[in-house]
């Protein structure tokens, strides 16, 4: 785990980086010139001035960047690796683009579409997961501030998906492009771009895995997402809760292990909480607020049972990593790379446009469903016993199954791309 690899200071040796400073000088010059150098290519100012939104919002983001990060602008490990997977996947887009004689500057048109829409949809779907839990705070400021944070991890891959394909049919309908070729094109980098976004994952300690014996499994810091949710669970001292029955969710002890904090403290199995250092539990959720407050405070976890006997837990005892858990990010980060390859191989083998996105489709909803069933950071939703991402999988399988009853009762034929190859 590297979640934050550098910071870039706001003033360097007393020159202004961000703000009204280099970097707003060299961005608007920068871009007034690329402005100029489109509208000279294409003998149209209309097409290169629609970057100019884009200019403004990037000249408006460095401005406001002292404010959201007095400290200096974090350079994330998770945020680099999106911008890797972008290039990378653009590079592999355009080199294709060539080949079938397109313009590749459609490409990189359609790319920044898509990367906007993208990130905005991962982050929204985020955000509207869990809200409630980590971002329903007390301010409209602190709201709005980790809101945008979207470098530090939590983008969503279906979300992503939702936005990117709205701007991708957007940007088909503008330029009359033909919409399967389009996204057969594109399918391969759109899995290298999830292959670098995982590893990103990794850096950043999200999208983690259950408890894992094998060889291979992970550990992370204390500042990780999985450390803090081993924590308040009670599973670093060794312990294992549950509510006591349907109608009672006060926490029980399920399980003590052996030769673990919890077992030295003389904690037993069957055990009913009552307090935790004074404060009434009611609820796994007051149970985990109550251990990670001890835990920040460095004092022990006195645990007040049914009967009235009190149990002494030391914060100082526990581990400093985490249990070990599956990676689950490698092994997203590796699914992607290899069927990024079949996609790419794929290509020259299919018979009516359409055939490449369909497979990846295909493909991917299946692996995602069996890795959420050792990934632990999604709980069920909509009753269905199965995460949000496991829903959203169905659905886009059952998408893929009507995709490929449409193409096979096409004949087998190519659009290609026409006058649009410029």
């Amino acid at each position: 785990m590297c979640s934050e690899l550098f910071r870039i200071p706001i003033v360097w040796s007393g020159v202004p980086i961000f703000g009204v400073g280099v970097l707003l000088a060299v961005w608007l010059v920068g871009g007034g010139i690329w402005i100029a150098v489109r509208s000279r290519r294409s003998g149209s100012s209309t097409e290169a001035m629609s970057y100019l939104p884009s200019l403004l919002i990037g000249a408006a983001a460095i401005g406001l960047l002292p404010r959201l990060f007095p400290e200096g602008l974090p350079i994330r490990g998770y945020g680099v690796m999106v911008l890797a997977g972008s290039v990378a996947g653009l590079s592999l887009a355009a080199h294709r683009a060539r080949q079938l004689k397109l313009n590749p500057e459609l490409i990189f048109s359609l790319a920044f579409s898509m990367f906007l829409c993208g990130i905005l949809g991962a982050r929204l779907f985020y955000v509207i997961e869990y809200w409630q839990s980590r971002f329903q705070l007390d301010t409209w400021y602190e709201t709005l501030l980790a809101t945008v944070k979207f470098t530090e991890g939590g983008l969503v891959i279906y979300g992503a998906l939702i936005g990117a394909t709205l701007a991708f049919c957007v940007f088909v309908w503008r330029h009359h492009l033909p919409l399967l070729a389009l996204a057969d094109l594109i399918a391969p980098s759109l899995m290298v771009g999830l292959a670098f976004g995982r590893v990103g994952c990794l850096l950043n300690g999200c999208c983690y895995g259950g408890e894992a014996t094998v060889p291979w499994a992970v550990s992370f810091p204390q500042d990780s997402p999985a450390y803090m949710e081993q924590l308040v669970e009670g599973r670093l001292f060794g312990l294992r809760l549950a509510p006591s029955s349907a109608d009672d969710q006060r926490p029980k002890v399920v399980a003590v292990e052996t030769d673990s904090v919890a077992e030295r403290a003389g904690l037993t199995e069957g055990l009913k909480l009552v307090s935790i250092n004074g404060q009434k539990v009611e609820s796994l959720a007051a149970t985990q607020n109550a251990i990670l407050f001890a835990a920040i405070d460095r004092v022990p976890v006195k645990l007040e049972v049914a009967g009235g006997e009190v149990f002494e837990i030391s914060t100082i005892d526990i581990p400093t990593r985490s249990r070990p858990v599956h990676p689950t990010q490698v092994y997203s980060a590796i699914h992607a790379a290899l069927l990024a390859w079949v996609l790419w191989s794929f290509f020259a083998f299919r018979r009516r446009d359409g055939e490449v996105i369909a497979l990846m489709l295909t493909v991917y909803p299946i692996s995602r469903f069996l890795l959420e069933v050792i990934r632990i950071d999604e709980s069920a939703v909509f009753g269905t016993g199965l995460s949000i991402s496991q829903n959203i999988s169905l659905v886009l399988l059952v998408g893929a199954i009507g995709l490929w009853i449409y193409l096979y009762r096409q004949p087998n034929r190519l659009a290609g791309f026409g006058s649009s190859s410029g």
